[in-house]
């Protein structure tokens, strides 16, 4: 999640069309498109295993004291609190729970995207091996309950907490207890974003299906493949879901900008503080009528804090977000950007993708979506299952990549990163599936073993 700073003044927002402006700004040419990869993990104590704490000798505040020290990251502070670094473009931040997140980069090749996690992984992995301290890829914490996950200190997640709990059961697990990678991708036009974002939504759940990577909660098998994407099916329809309306005519940056204002807020920020304005409305606020600010318009700052707290299963930014897949080991954070890459970056591919899904209807892609989190691959889908879908899918992704021809100094294009999607595919098992076949073997039913044998 974002992560707010004092910044000079922004500009003020006086009408509607000043935030649709907002969102074409990011239109730009294709040599121009760049691939943003996020991705979160759980850091841990090897010793117990315990979770990480912020506070503590070798807590989270420490080890991004130690990386700042140490590899030249310039710290963000919340009053004391170190709450995220910036470096060269990218930041290493916080999610509620004490999730450890990088959000790299808009880089132009997944060879690129790829080298900045391995360096990011391989700085953790140094001061973790010094101090103890183990990070995991996973969708959902696998043997903390809520109450013993720590909590980060940032003032933004104190209203969230407060506010989560009112909009369904899951909310604050999803906040304090899940992991997500996530790809950031660029759009040509408004009719490049439309199409992008349908093809986005529509496969997502297939998506979640290849990575699916969150079996376990409380120690013991959850029921589910994708625990995580379950979590998103209960935390609050008002900022969720697959954007049925996104598939109707007259889709654009204005259709997007009147769901953001109907979005209820969390918070405003002023002078280094977060105003709970939790349930009101942008509408009111664009008018002048924000309660707790009465004749204040909102600035340009204020709509971009909004927009980032919309969670649908994909964002618009002034790029795209493609938001549905758990957190995964080493090899999964690249194959991520590999496969949206793929299908969205190449002309071709984007056509065979929408070509696949444009006759989809509504009430198939809710189902699809809603079956993926227990099923995954054997989700049920027309006559045959999201596993048929997923290898059409990947065979468009991987010819889309081999058009780009995008090298590394070995000559190997991006298509060298899709090889574990390809593997799960081609074999029909998850992640997930795997991990339980070992909790019920060799592990002997011990989720110890999970951060013996998963870490990074």
């Amino acid at each position: 999640m974002s992560t707010r700073q004092d910044t000079p003044d922004s500009p003020l927002i006086e009408s509607r069309d000043q935030l649709v402006a907002e969102f074409e700004r990011g239109c730009k040419p294709a040599e121009k498109w760049r691939i943003g990869t996020e991705h979160e993990k759980f850091g841990f104590f090897a010793a117990g295993p315990s979770p990480l704490p912020y506070e503590g000798e070798h807590g989270i505040h420490a080890l991004l004291e130690e990386m700042a020290r140490r590899f030249g990251y310039e710290r963000i502070m919340e009053g004391d609190n170190i709450i995220a670094l910036q470096q060269r473009g990218g930041s290493i931040s916080l999610e509620p729970g004490g999730q450890f997140e990088l959000s790299g980069a808009p880089l132009g090749t997944v060879h690129q995207t790829c080298d900045e996690a391995s360096q990011h992984l391989e700085q953790v992995r140094q001061i973790g091996d010094e101090w103890g301290i183990g990070f995991l890829g996973l969708g959902f914490s696998p043997k903390w309950t809520l109450a013993e996950t720590p909590r980060v200190p940032k003032l933004r997640y104190k209203i969230m907490r407060a506010y989560m709990p009112r909009m369904g059961q899951q909310g604050l697990d999803m906040m304090h207890r899940t992991c997500t990678i996530q790809v950031n991708l660029d759009f040509a036009s408004e009719a490049d974003m439309v199409k992008k974002l349908r093809v986005g939504l529509a496969l997502q759940p297939i998506a979640t299906a290849i990575f699916a990577n969150s079996p376990f909660k409380d120690g013991k098998p959850n029921g589910f493949l994708s625990y995580r994407s379950e979590m998103w099916r209960d935390t609050d329809p008002d900022r969720t879901g697959m954007l049925p309306w996104a598939f109707e005519d007259g889709m654009g940056f204005e259709r997007y900008t009147d769901y953001a204002l109907d979005v209820p807020m969390y918070f405003v920020y002023r002078d280094g503080k977060y105003i709970d304005v939790a349930g009101a409305s942008f509408r009111d606020f664009l008018g002048g009528k924000l309660e707790v600010l009465p004749g204040e318009k909102p600035n340009e700052a204020d709509w971009t804090d909004h927009v980032s707290t919309i969670f649908p299963e994909v964002r618009l930014k002034q790029f795209l977000e493609m938001r549905g897949v758990d957190g995964g080991p080493w090899r999964g954070i690249c194959a991520l950007p590999a496969f949206w890459v793929g299908l969205l970056y190449d002309s071709s591919a984007l056509d065979a993708a929408w070509d696949l899904v444009k006759d989809w209807s509504a009430d198939e892609r809710q189902a699809l979506r809603d079956a993926v989190p227990g099923s995954a691959l054997n989700a049920p889908f027309r006559s045959g299952k999201a596993l048929d879908i997923a290898r059409e899918t990947l065979a468009i992704a991987k010819a889309g990549l081999v058009a780009r021809a995008e090298v590394d100094r070995a000559g190997n294009d991006e298509t060298l990163f899709l090889q574990i999607a390809e593997d799960i595919v081609a074999s029909g098992r998850t992640r997930a599936e795997q991990l339980l076949d070992a909790y019920n073997g060799d592990w002997g039913g011990d989720i110890d073993k999970l951060f013996e044998t998963e870490a990074f």
